[in-house]
């Protein structure tokens, strides 16, 4: 919350405009502004402001939405940074969430109680609660069940005349009848109007007893009568069109943690809709249908199935079938009903239902990643759109025909769209790409189109069942419900928003050309993320999210300078501030590609850019460093002691050369820095000369060497461990050595090459047996960095987290446990899958473990923590808040510069979760 002088942040830079423009839909325009507010009554103030000037204003959280509900050449209000609130009630039975939150943290909030959202929409890991309400959300379980509209119980609000109401508040009604008279007035007049219309009443009942987003909810009229609940349930679903909503609170469902799933082949679409529909009555709780184009994307991935890797796909469809229950026993009686139902299908090929976690989970992924599959799949410079359709069962399989012979027709080819449905609910997607730059494009969309309505409306379909009205089906609203209804919606929204200015062209527009203006085009961009479909996914694990850019919006920018190309004024203005926002501070953790369906780093990109910036006396500098960096570590290590023995003429000199030669050639000095550990990495000399061979070969990492520990300090808590397990480690020479890491992040390619050179010879170690010995490293990121260094060439690289679970842990006898651990897996440990064996070892030695439900990178970067400390704290806010809670006995993390990033944060000495070993495995 903010004071009452507090303002909003403004930003009318060109940059921030055109990264914002962006999000997951086919439609592109340009805000003139973007405003971030940090509390509801800067929203009230924006609100009342935009109404008394008739400034367009629109909404934006993630960034997920499909159909141009969040793209505006207005003022676009960025509620993702703030609003961000969780608070679980009532035992997990209840949740209040803000619209920033994202549907991941609020079910991890939810996931101790065994509950989570009704809505499950497969974008949780991006899309906000702002954005299921605004919405309406489903997704594969929710089915026309547990949307928004059926399980939120209370909502605070903000009206286009800038009053706040928070529903949950007993006086709320009474407000709103004294307040908002001419809102519950109109409101009352078109309640009345629909109650005595039968033939509305039908039409109503009819539209909304399936998946529904299209319009506005008028069945709310129907459904409710007091001011309090019709407004919240006219909101739901309004895309930002009525008000904004700045937090909610949900009924939760239960989490039903026990589960199974059967895929089943079929010789053609029309076979697999046609089983679906008799598969409905036997309660799968999903049957997910994919068409063989959807098919020829999904195969690749490896873990899939052999039924679908190696068959020759021709005109073949799948049913995926889930059951889901809380109890291990009443899942057991239903599997075994189901299998009698899957027994009776005409499937050429089955995979049985299985409760298997790894075999069921490979199932479930197929389906949960495959829009950002198929999408990422379209050719270089198309325009990716998903279409949402919602059919009567007895109309499904009869609607899926039609489809294909509309993309047959229309030129779209039945092989090259990929279809696929939440069968169960008759709810057919589909995924085009078309190419927008192209007059002929754009007139076969629009003829397509135009069918594609027809042939919904005249089967009683719904054009949008999930995905929201939007911009792209705005100008068939009218068709779809008829006049009267069509006029009831627009009497809503002029009753909420008289002066027409939220969200205007979505939803309600007297343009019949709405979905074929302000059409996004892709143009071809560097290959490292040129089939990036900006849906954003990449957003919430990004460190710079809150400070600068994040990956999607650097791959944006990427696609606006390439489109711009002759605009040299605009040119200019994005450049003055690129090389800070989209470069400097990338953190390069890779992050983005772990939430990524397609993988993309965009790391990679940012990379490429540095090596085409570096400078030939940095690139002088880090070449010379490659070639002695033995040197280079000692001079490190004893700079970092100097300072510390004077650290304000330190801190002096830091600044004074940052303000002269800049962040990026400066590292800045504080008192947190450590001294100098002057560690050696090499082994001691022997006077037999005899060698002494262990099962693994222990590669200690530079930051030894430069970084002081807090306490013991990783190389000696590993002896320390390794002895007392009595496994036997060998110390290679690493003196010279480095995993690379500085200058792959740095993009100097040159002093990479000489480095890796030096240290693949270093680590190509042999036992006596002429084996290659496994490599150890003792910082999460030194070992991905060396791990990728060393690929192809069949060394084994082992984490110390992962070689003392699996080798030291066994051996060693707990005798000084903790009472609490918090714990910080880091950017690496998790690309590397290592996290379970960390928290192994913290649980074997503490009964109370913790990772914050904030986690996430630090942003330390290697050296962006002291080139650019605002990274690192910007990163580490929310978890550093959610730690503030309650105090741990010991703090751990895998990484020296993260425990640094955590300890600057939280106040908190942070240490290596070896370190915690072995103090919990001392004798005595």
């Amino acid at each position: 919350m903010t004071n009452a002088h507090d303002h909003p942040k403004r930003d009318e830079r060109a940059i921030t405009r055109l990264a914002m423009a962006h999000d997951a839909s086919h439609f592109l325009l340009t805000p003139t502004a973007v405003v971030t507010p940090t509390s509801v009554e800067d929203v009230s103030d924006l609100m009342a402001e935009a109404s008394f000037l008739r400034q367009p204003i629109t909404f934006r959280s993630g960034g997920t939405s499909l159909c141009g509900q969040a793209v505006t050449d207005g003022v676009l209000v960025d509620v993702r940074r703030h609003f961000r609130g969780i608070e679980v009630l009532d035992g997990g039975e209840r949740v209040r969430a803000g619209a920033g939150a994202t549907l991941a943290a609020v079910n991890a909030r939810l996931a101790p109680y065994g509950r989570r959202l009704g809505p499950d929409p497969t974008s949780a890991v991006a899309c906000t609660i702002g954005g299921i309400i605004a919405n309406n959300s489903s997704g594969m379980l929710a089915g026309n069940e547990q949307t928004a509209y059926h399980t939120v119980e209370s909502m605070v609000f903000v009206l286009p005349s800038g009053r706040i109401v928070d529903t949950a508040d007993p006086g709320a009604d009474i407000t709103l009848r004294l307040e908002e008279t001419k809102l519950v007035g109109g409101l009352h007049m078109l309640r009345n109007r629909l109650r005595t219309n039968p033939t509305a009443i039908a039409d109503i009942n009819r539209l909304f007893s399936i998946k529904n987003t299209m319009g506005y909810g008028i069945n709310a009229l129907l459904e409710f009568h007091r001011p309090v609940d019709i407004i919240p349930h006219l909101l739901v679903g309004s895309e930002g069109t009525l008000g904004f909503v700045a937090e909610a609170t949900f009924r939760t469902v239960p989490r039903q943690s026990h589960s199974a799933a059967a895929l089943a082949v079929f010789p053609d679409l029309d076979a697999a809709a046609t089983a679906a529909q008799g598969l409905v009555a036997h309660g799968f709780e999903a049957i997910e249908l994919m068409d063989v184009a959807a098919l020829r994307v999904v195969r690749d991935q490896p873990t899939a199935p052999p039924i679908i890797r190696d068959a020759d796909l021709t005109t073949q469809a799948v049913l995926l079938v889930e059951l889901h229950d809380t109890s291990a026993e009443t899942l057991a009686e239903r599997v075994a009903r189901a299998e009698a139902a899957l027994s009776e299908l005409n499937a050429v090929d089955v995979v049985e239902l299985t409760t298997d976690p790894e075999e069921r989970n490979a199932l479930i992924e197929l389906r949960r990643g495959l829009y950002a599959l198929v999408a990422g799949a379209r050719a270089s410079g198309t325009t990716t759109l998903l279409e949402d359709l919602s059919l009567p069962l007895e109309r499904f399989a009869d609607m899926c025909k039609a489809l294909d012979r509309l993309f047959d027709k229309h030129g779209y080819g039945i092989d090259n769209v990929p279809l696929f449905a939440h069968a169960r609910d008759g709810n057919i997607h589909f995924l085009l790409s078309e190419r927008f730059d192209q007059p002929a494009g754009l007139l076969r969309y629009r003829k397509f189109t135009r069918e594609l309505v027809r042939e919904v409306l005249r089967r009683g379909g719904v054009l949008k069942a999930e995905h929201g009205t939007g911009r792209a089906m705005a100008p068939f609203v009218q068709a779809q419900y008829g006049d009267e209804l069509y006029e009831v919606m627009r009497e809503i929204k002029h009753l909420f928003d008289p002066a027409g200015v939220m969200n205007p062209g979505v939803i309600i527009s007297d343009d019949p050309d709405e979905h074929l203006r302000n059409l996004k085009l892709m143009p071809t961009i560097e290959p490292e993320v040129d089939n990036c479909i900006e849906c954003g996914y990449c957003e919430s694990v990004c460190p710079s999210r809150d400070l600068t850019v994040t990956p999607r919006q650097r791959i944006v920018l990427r696609r606006e300078l390439a489109a711009r190309q002759s605009d040299h004024a605009l040119l200019d203005q994005i450049t003055d501030d690129y090389l800070y926002a989209a470069i400097e501070t990338c953190a390069v953790d890779g992050m983005c590609s772990v939430a990524c369906p397609l993988g993309i780093n965009t790391g990679d990109l940012v990379r490429r850019q540095r090596t085409e910036l570096a400078q030939g006396v940095e690139k002088t500098a880090w070449t010379s460093a490659a070639r002695h960096w033995g040197l280079a570590t000692r001079m490190g290590s004893a700079a970092l002691t100097m300072a510390k023995s004077s650290t304000p003429l330190a801190v002096a000199v830091s600044n004074a050369g940052r303000r002269r030669l800049g962040d990026e050639a400066v590292p800045g000095y504080d008192e947190d820095l450590p001294r100098g550990a002057g560690l050696k990495r090499r082994p001691l000399r022997r006077r037999d000369r005899g060698r002494i061979y262990g099962v693994a070969a222990y590669f200690p990492s530079c930051v030894q060497t430069v970084l002081a520990p807090a306490g013991q300090g990783t190389f000696h808590a590993f002896r320390d461990v390794s002895n007392r397990a009595d496994v036997s480690v060998s110390l290679i020479d690493a003196t010279d050595l480095c995993c690379g890491a500085p200058w792959k992040a740095k993009g100097l390619t040159e002093g990479y090459d000489i480095m890796t050179a030096k240290t693949l010879r270093g680590i190509d170690v042999h036992g006596p047996d002429g084996a290659r010995l496994p490599i150890v490293m003792d910082a999460s990121s030194c070992t991905l960095a060396l791990r990728e260094m060393a690929e192809g060439r069949g060394i084994e690289i082992l984490d110390l987290v992962q070689f003392a679970a699996e080798h030291l842990l066994p051996h060693l006898a707990v005798t000084h446990p903790f009472e609490s651990i918090a714990v910080h897996p880091t950017c690496a440990s998790t690309r590397m899958d290592i996290n379970d064996h960390l928290l192994t070892i913290a649980r074997a030695i503490s009964k109370d473990v913790v990772v914050p439900d904030s986690w996430a990178c630090c942003g330390w970067a290697g050296d962006r923590g002291v080139l650019h400390p605002e990274l690192t704290e910007s990163a580490t806010r929310e978890m550093a808040e959610e730690l503030a809670g309650r105090q741990f006995a010991a703090y751990a993390s895998t990484n020296r510069t993260c425990e640094l990033a955590m300890s600057r944060a939280t106040g908190q000495t942070y240490r290596h979760i070896i370190e915690l070993l072995a103090e919990a495995t001392r004798p005595g």
